[in-house]
């Protein structure tokens, strides 16, 4: 994302390939906060043809900046899953069915589709701040607007409460990579970005793991609603204490850039972007409207099996609520070890392409072992395949945000990420009501099975999308044989057609 090389994605090119007999600059700054003050070799042509250098600074504020994201993105992200984890509870609880608690999860998604593109327009026109600020004082007020729902016949605020909270999901997910790349150097972006997505993956896993404790299958109602009132107060406060650290600490962007692309990007004037314009160059991006498409399978597959877990473990373990929470607990925390690593290793090698397949086969394997182990009767074996499941499915998150902005470099990172995430959300509605009709009707064999066939076609269509870019890139090489034989043989720059 952050060398610039927006034709070639696996890293084989550096950012100083073109510039020979060059020796780095550096220079100390006396700022206290500066872990690293760096020249890059990077010469780009100003208007007037001269050469210019830009100065770049890496502030050690950066990693404040992504865990504060980090944390307000846990606490969003652990109310989606809060409700559908004791499905059964709630259920009893306002008196409605199934169905209707899956749409506690379901509207995190149904939100997202038709506000992600003016939020999107807005983090280009507005930046970081101003999206954050936004983001936690709606989590903030859907927090408190359901400590005051805690009725049975008050299901409709308790809704209400949520939708808001799904509303201030979309101010978020489209963060992570602008953050890594407006703070952090080209060499740390892909690990950023994991960072930020593993505090939403963080929230999942502590919304599988702590409702089931916080909140026993009790009979008596007056209980019941106390256990749900101390879930909803412990909420409302962490969200309150976040909004009040990002409205005093999160800062827009550091005083100078990290990296020589993010110097290039601030020298556009604002008039010159257009946000349609971008959407259609995006739309226009075949090796992008398949990663689109693929993501949307992968994650919404993720999407699916989270809002379920509860009803396909019940099934088959009855009475087993705070073990569901736990499964989903391994689900996500093996995720966010995939996650780290996937970060990791795309820093150092920057093969997408690759690590995108491998990752996208192996989910579709984990899902089709789990499938046919659910209902073995042994609930260790679940937790296995489960953590297998989300080593890869969930770990996969961050590897397409990243791989997403380098197929679409220079379009704006939350531009990209915000058609990815929207791909997702529309996949993980159909994937949820799907499954779960299939679930009712034919049992939880059949609905693991169906997801098992979209991640194996997201697999295929992968392969296709990879076999697609090497073709790309073996014309782009041809084409600069060409242009090399062009000046050696007649001692002139002629274009290369």
């Amino acid at each position: 994302m952050s060398s610039g090389k927006p034709s070639l994605v696996d890293g084989e090119i550096n950012d100083n390939e073109n510039v020979s007999d060059m020796e780095k600059n550096k220079m100390m700054l006396s700022a206290g906060d500066s872990e690293e003050v760096r020249l890059e070799n990077n010469i780009q042509l100003n208007r007037n043809g001269d050469d210019t250098t830009k100065t770049t600074k890496l502030y050690k504020r950066r990693w404040f900046i992504v865990l504060l994201f980090s944390s307000y993105s846990l606490c969003n992200s652990f109310q989606w899953i809060q409700y559908g984890i004791i499905n059964n509870i709630f259920m009893r609880f306002y008196g409605v069915g199934s169905f209707t608690i899956d749409w506690m999860s379901m509207i995190y998604m149904l939100t997202y589709i038709p506000f992600i593109f003016p939020v999107t327009w807005l983090l280009d026109k507005k930046g970081l701040r101003i999206i954050a600020l936004v983001a936690t004082a709606m989590n903030c007020a859907g927090t408190w607007i359901k400590v005051t729902s805690v009725r049975p016949d008050l299901f409709a605020v308790t809704m209400l409460g949520q939708f808001c909270c799904s509303l201030a999901q979309v101010f978020i997910l489209g963060m992570p990579s602008k953050i890594a790349s407006v703070w952090f150097g080209s060499e740390e972006v892909s690990t950023a970005c994991s960072i930020g997505v593993f505090g939403n993956q963080l929230g999942i896993a502590i919304g599988f793991l702590v409702p089931p404790i916080l909140v026993p299958n009790v009979e008596d109602m007056d209980q019941l609603a106390y256990h749900i009132s101390i879930m909803f107060y412990i909420t409302a406060g962490v969200a309150t204490l976040l909004f009040l650290l990002v409205v005093i600490v999160f800062q827009e962007r550091p005083e100078l850039p990290p990296t020589q692309a993010q110097a290039t990007a601030r020298c556009i004037p604002p008039e010159q972007y257009s946000y349609t314009a971008s959407i259609l160059r995006l739309l226009r991006n075949k090796p992008f409207l398949l990663l689109i498409l693929t993501y949307g399978l992968n994650v919404g597959c993720f999407y699916a099996v989270g809002t379920l877990l509860n009803r396909m473990i019940i099934e088959h373990y009855p009475g087993e609520e705070l073990n569901a929470g736990r499964i989903g607990l391994t689900i996500v925390i093996a995720g966010m070890v995939g996650s780290l690593i996937c970060g990791i290793w795309l820093d150092r090698t920057k093969t997408y392409k690759q690590t995108t397949l491998a990752v996208y086969l192996m989910s579709f394997v984990g899902m089709l072992v789990y499938a046919f182990t659910l209902s073995l009767g042994h609930l260790w074996v679940v937790f296995l395949t489960a953590g297998a499941l989300g080593f890869f499915m969930t770990g996969y998150l961050p590897l397409g945000f990243e791989f997403g902005v380098e197929l679409t470099y220079p379009e704006c990172e939350g531009t990209s990420s915000g058609l990815l995430n929207c791909s997702a959300q529309v996949f993980g509605i159909i994937f949820t009501i799907c499954q779960g009709k299939i679930i009712d009707n034919y049992g939880t064999l059949a609905g693991n099975i169906f997801l098992c066939v979209f991640l194996f076609i997201g697999s295929v269509l992968t392969g296709d999308s990879i076999i697609y870019l090497n073709r790309q890139r073996e014309k782009q090489i041809e084409k600069d044989e060409h242009c090399k034989t062009q000046v050696t043989s007649r001692f002139s720059f002629l274009p290369c057609t």
